[in-house]
């Protein structure tokens, strides 16, 4: 998991201009002391500050700010802070005063909307356009970066949510991916009677409860999941409850790790063949890498099938976003590295640091994994979707992953759980409209 807007838990409801700085401690405030306001946020000839809050990219992010620096003059210097919560804090704070990093990362959708309405972000709609004209952004990457019109954030990455296998797991039993909801199914039969779980699954970290949901959504009615994200539909809908009932009924065959399996070690169990398939953004590529598995060779993914044939493929799609305070202390320099993001020579070191994609349709993944993947989708016109995560208000989001989390340990079945998440979607919903008027 990527970290800010990745994680849902203690995600800090939306903030108004005015009340920023209510509830946040005497902690908070001296963080902000320690690190919005001191040195690391001076200006440094050439370089535009960086804030996010996973230090293991550091070197991504100077690898990508060597290119920015030959086509801006500019280099990328990264500040990290580990903690999600603690950063989440100081950068919300920060945006206020005079010392406001050049560039921060943060989470698309109702994460970027909830911070883009303090009115502390810069307009970026002007980049977005010569973005449109060049050819580096699809149409349907615009409204997670936008709010009330204006865009403001450029994509970071862009993720798919996958099912990686090994190859030589596969091999053994006399399988391949599966390009049909059947064939899925019999994958699962045949390695449940060899002795292999399926499918990892977990509520374990609290938001891996909702992958699954998000997928067997999706899978069921990508149309009726898009509504269902934005409002429109209910979580008592027939679409929400047949997804449902396929999740319970895969968990009562046993085709699912236990409830609180630690993903972490998701990649290992793959590599020794103790579980067939690993859903996850297709940022674990990286993680199953590490263990010396090799992409393309040693494991592979697909994206899964959708139950009926005739329903129209679709990928769920994660994006973090990079954005410009106002304040920022080197503003010029970070709208040039902003507007610059996505050329395919930045993209492309970006990209192999990853092992994953670039929301740039003209940058292709040096990953043959997701190479594969990314002209799959593009040939055959696959509709993206927004991961649930990203796709609420922050506390309907946290909310509803608690009672899928329930769900996944049978403390709640599919009918009270979806009752639930319908409620709570209710007042949710009415509350962000309450705010935005």
């Amino acid at each position: 998991m990527r970290s800010i807007g990745q994680a849902t838990p203690q995600s800090p409801p939306p903030l108004g201009r005015r009340s920023v700085l209510a509830g946040i401690g005497a902690g908070a405030a001296a963080m902000l002391a320690g690190c919005a306001r001191g040195n690391s946020t001076a200006v440094q000839p050439g370089t535009t500050s960086l804030a996010n809050d996973n230090a293991t990219w550091d070197q991504g992010y100077v690898a990508a700010g060597r290119e920015l620096k030959k086509l801006t003059g500019y280099a990328l210097r990264p500040l990290s802070n580990p903690n999600p919560t603690s950063y989440k804090q100081v950068t919300q704070i920060s945006l206020q005063t005079t010392k406001a990093t050049d560039m921060i990362k943060w989470a698309s959708g109702y994460f970027l909307k909830s911070l883009a309405r303090t009115g502390e972000l810069s307009d970026l709609s002007s980049l977005w356009s010569a973005y449109e004209r060049k050819g580096w952004v699809t149409e349907q990457a615009r409204e997670p970066m936008s709010y009330r019109g204006a865009v403001y954030g450029v994509p970071l990455y862009e993720s798919y949510y996958v099912l990686f296998y090994n190859t030589a797991l596969f091999r053994k039993h006399g399988l391949r991916a599966p390009d049909t909801w059947e064939e899925l199914l019999h994958n699962a039969e045949v390695l449940k009677k060899a002795g292999v779980i399926p499918f990892v699954a977990t509520q374990t970290g609290n938001w891996p409860a909702y992958e699954w949901f998000q997928e067997l959504v999706s899978k069921v009615d990508p149309e009726f999941y898009g509504e269902l994200v934005s409002g429109k539909a209910r979580y008592t809908d027939p679409q929400a409850h047949q997804a449902l009932q396929i999740w319970q009924d895969f968990m009562r065959k046993g085709w699912m790790t236990p409830a609180d399996f630690d993903q972490n070690n998701g990649a290992a169990a793959l590599k020794s063949g103790r579980v067939g398939m690993f859903l996850h953004g297709s940022w674990q590529s990286q993680g199953i890498a590490a263990t010396g598995l090799k992409p393309g060779t040693d494991f592979d993914a697909f994206v899964l099938p959708p139950v009926e044939a005739s329903t129209r493929r679709s990928v769920i799609t994660e994006s973090g976003v990079l954005a410009v305070p106002r304040k920022a202390v080197s503003h010029e320099a970070a709208m040039a590295n902003a507007a610059n993001w996505l050329d395919p020579k930045v993209q492309k070191v970006w990209t192999d640091f990853l092992q994953d994609a670039s929301a740039n349709p003209r940058s292709r993944p040096g990953n043959p994994v997701m190479a594969g993947l990314k002209q799959r989708a593009l040939e055959e016109r696959w509709t993206q979707l927004p991961r649930y995560g990203e796709s609420g208000p922050p506390n309907l989001v946290q909310g509803n992953t608690d009672d899928l989390g329930a769900f996944m340990t049978g403390a709640s079945s599919p009918r009270s759980t979806l009752r639930s998440m319908a409620d709570r979607a209710a007042k949710e919903w009415a509350a962000w409209e309450r705010d935005e008027a």
